[in-house]
């Protein structure tokens, strides 16, 4: 395997509650339809760490794919979904199914830390 994209980034949980408080509307973009799932299972809490988590490794994800999220890659271009285990895995992205995606998402009361790194 061959690395071919590295991405971090930290995201402060203050700003994610914020963006949630401004309108509704914001989960649901960050979120794909079954992330939105299973955010919606969880405690308030949990919900803020969930959505800074999927919004961080998904800005790390675009960073390693080179374009940032804008006109060439979207919040809903990427799931996230754990696995029985609780790891979170990238199981949906557009670089398909040759390349390989491995995500971090790590968090303390006030900040998200992710990484993500593609294989091919």
């Amino acid at each position: 395997m061959v690395i071919v994209g590295l991405g971090v980034d930290i995201t402060d949980l203050s700003r994610i509650k914020r963006a949630q408080e401004r309108g509704s509307h914001f989960a649901r973009r960050v979120l794909t339809p079954n992330e939105l799932q299973f955010y919606g299972t969880l405690s308030q809490r949990r919900q803020l760490e969930f959505l800074g988590g999927r919004y961080s490794a998904k800005e790390a994800y675009s960073k390693a794919y080179g374009t940032g999220i804008g006109s060439h890659l979207s919040f809903q271009d990427i799931e996230i979904l754990n696995e029985d285990s609780g790891q979170p895995q990238i199981v949906i992205q557009p670089l398909g199914e040759d390349v390989n995606c491995l995500v971090s998402i790590s968090h303390t009361a006030k900040l998200v830390l992710t990484e993500v790194v593609l294989e091919r």
